[in-house]
Formats: C-alpha cells, sequence, structure tokens
C-alpha cells in the first residue's frame, strides 16, 4: 500500500494512493466510522486491524475516490512522533569529510590539504551514530523550502527512512522487522556553513538541519509488505533535471534492524517515529563540491518510494 497524507477540502485527510492510476482514495471518508483513519500516525497505531479496514475500503470505496492531480499532498507524517538521522553509508561517510575539508578551505581562507578519501574511522564501524532532528521542521512533497537568512551554502541530502510501527523496548535484532510500519523517500537538507561552524564545538548539527521544512518526507510511506528488500534499491537526486547522484542503498554499515535493536536498548520507541537512514553514497553536493542556488528544484526518486520534488527559495 501506498499511505498519504493530503488536503482536499477543509482539513488534513489520510489516503490510499494508486499510482497508476494517478488517485487517491479518501479514507477519511470513506471509512469515517473509523476514528482511527483521521491520521497517519494513528492508522499506524491501529496496525494490522488499520490495513485489513483498508483493504476492504478499497475494493468497496470508490466513490470517494479522487484525482491526485486534484489533492495537494502533504509529508506523510506532518508531525512525526521523532526524527533519528543516522550515518551508516561508507562511501557518504568517506567522502563528506573529503567535502567538509574543501567547505572548511573556502570558508577560512586556507589550503585544502588532502581530498583523497581516508578509511571509515571505527566508531562508524562499531555503532550506528545518530542525531535526533527537530519533528516540527517537516515539510512535504511540492513544498517550497525557504533557505535560512544565516547561511550561504545550502545543500540537499539523498535518503530514505524506516516509520516505526509499534511500541517496543529492548528490541532484538531478530524481531525488529515487526516494528516497521514501511518506508518513504527523506531529504534532509542542510546549511552547511551553519553546520561546519557548529559541529566544531562537539555537538550538533543544530542550526545547520534545524530550521523551517529543513527534513522533508514523502510522497508517501509504503508500507513494507510491498518491498521485498529494502537493502536493493536504487535512489536518484536530480537538481533542474540533472542527475546529481545515483546510489544504491545496498551498502550501509547497519540495517534498519539494526538501528532499531540499537536505539530500543534501554529506551522505548514509538509509533510514527522516523529512523532516517542517512545519506547515501554521492548523495549530497557535500560530496561533489556543488551547492544549490535560489529557485532550484531538488527531485529524490525510486522506482518503489516515488518521488519527492521541493523548490529551495532564498527568503528577501
Amino acid at each position: 500500500m501506498k499511505l498519504a497524507t493530503f488536503v482536499a477540502g477543509d482539513r488534513p485527510r489520510v489516503g490510499l494512493v494508486d499510482a497508476e492510476a494517478g488517485s487517491i482514495l479518501d479514507l477519511s471518508a470513506a471509512g469515517s466510522e473509523h476514528p482511527f483513519l483521521g491520521s497517519m500516525v494513528s492508522l499506524i497505531e491501529r496496525g494490522d486491524e488499520a490495513l485489513e479496514v483498508i483493504r476492504d475500503l478499497a475494493r468497496s470505496g470508490q466513490e470517494h475516490r479522487l484525482a491526485l492531480s486534484k489533492v495537494r499532498l502533504l509529508a506523510p507524517l506532518p508531525r512525526p512522533e521523532q526524527i533519528r538521522d543516522f550515518f551508516i553509508f561508507p562511501g557518504h561517510i568517506r567522502q563528506s569529510a573529503v567535502g567538509m575539508r574543501k567547505l572548511a578551505a573556502r570558508l577560512e581562507g586556507t589550503p585544502v590539504g588532502d581530498t583523497a578519501p581516508g578509511e571509515v574511522p571505527e566508531i562508524f564501524k562499531t555503532r550506528p551514530v545518530y542525531y535526533i532532528s527537530n519533528r516540527n521542521n517537516v515539510s512535504g512533497p511540492g513544498d517550497e523550502i525557504s533557505w535560512p537568512r544565516y547561511s550561504e551554502i545550502m545543500d540537499f541530502e539523498l535518503e530514505f527512512a524506516a516509520v516505526i510501527s509499534k511500541a517496543g523496548k529492548d528490541i532484538t535484532q531478530a524481531n525488529a522487522r515487526d516494528h516497521i510500519f514501511g518506508y518513504t523517500l527523506f531529504n534532509d537538507f542542510s546549511a552547511r556553513d551553519a553546520q561546519f561552524l557548529e559541529m566544531k564545538g562537539g555537538l550538533g548539527p543544530a542550526k545547520g538541519k534545524s530550521f523551517d521544512g529543513a527534513n522533508s518526507l514523502g510522497p508517501w510511506i509504503v508500507t513494507a509488505d510491498e518491498i521485498a528488500d529494502p537493502y536493493d534499491l536504487t535512489l536518484e537526486a536530480r537538481v533542474n533535471g540533472e542527475v546529481w547522484a545515483s546510489s544504491t542503498t545496498s551498502d550501509s554499515l547497519f540495517t534498519f534492524e539494526d538501528l532499531i535493536a540499537y536505539v530500543s536498548r534501554d529506551e522505548t520507541i514509538y509509533p510514527g517515529e522516523i529512523f532516517g537512514s542517512g545519506t547515501l553514497k554521492d548523495g549530497c553536493g557535500l560530496e561533489h563540491d556543488r551547492y544549490l542556488q535560489d529557485g532550484d528544484v531538488v527531485e529524490l526518486q525510486s522506482s518503489v518510494l516515488g518521488t519527492l520534488r521541493n523548490t529551495v527559495r532564498s527568503q528577501t
């Protein structure tokens, strides 16, 4: 299933997308007797029961089907319960370090130094490092991303994310897949100059990644049962139609199952949380020493997950 949050009329609704037909079934209307269809989080919380109801509605609720072109898609989770973003693709780990050295030379007027990618530091091999992002700074497909006024160097990130399906603590790696509801594309927009300065303090990334709209999700959630192998996907990033990156999810140091087991040690995770994969190899301007400009249209695309499109706009 492809499940989306959209606006048609007076309020956000939850819908079942038929991408090939270009339509969306208004689940909030078709299943009005089921209050849990009122929002994506409540749908996720209801679990298998909700999915079974949706299957029934897909067969019987045709009068509540709308053209996708007539609705506005929002982020599938406009306010996730939590956002964690990881750093688990070795190509990105190695190449982003070089990118940061080049960025430092530009900002500080110093020599670049060695530009050969080094080895992946041991810390990233032994544990899945992550940061917690601002769950209120979410945007969706088609949204404009306002370039923060304190930044001159704006970037995108080619990622995908797992959506947590049910609460749990001390979850084993073997049982972790039962806690994945589905997957969505994730563009973690980044103010690189702010990020560079802040992380000199050993914390962060803070304002480097915390501004309105910085976390773009969508265009919908593809339920886990529709994806045979989330670690065999090809994702592409385009800027104004030009391919900047094409990469695979197959070479990560850890799986989402590993991440869930790690995070849930002595800590409860909840339905509707986002676990971001971190940037795939070659998946950002930092790795290419090439950054976004005002008006650029950024598209993340997957044949399985859809296309997430945003435009970056400077603020006057």
